[in-house]
């Protein structure tokens, strides 16, 4: 069974310089999820913060700039 989007990812804005956190739902716990951005895969780091739980899987960027659009 394929795993879905329950709720996908929202346009959200920012403030330049402060945390900006993306959510999206899933129709799988546990799933693995893959964060990109255009074809580059992000990975965790003092930038990215990468989170799970159940079937909400969660994206913080820190220190958010225009080119994290």
């Amino acid at each position: 069974v394929p795993v879905l989007f329950k709720q996908p990812l929202k346009n959200t804005e920012m403030e330049e310089g402060k945390s900006v956190s993306l959510h999206c739902e899933l129709t799988k716990a546990d799933a693995t999820v893959v964060w990109k951005k255009g074809e580059a895969t992000l990975q965790a780091s003092a930038k990215y913060e990468m989170k799970q739980k159940g079937t909400v899987a969660e994206l913080v960027i820190h220190n958010a700039e225009p080119e994290d659009a």
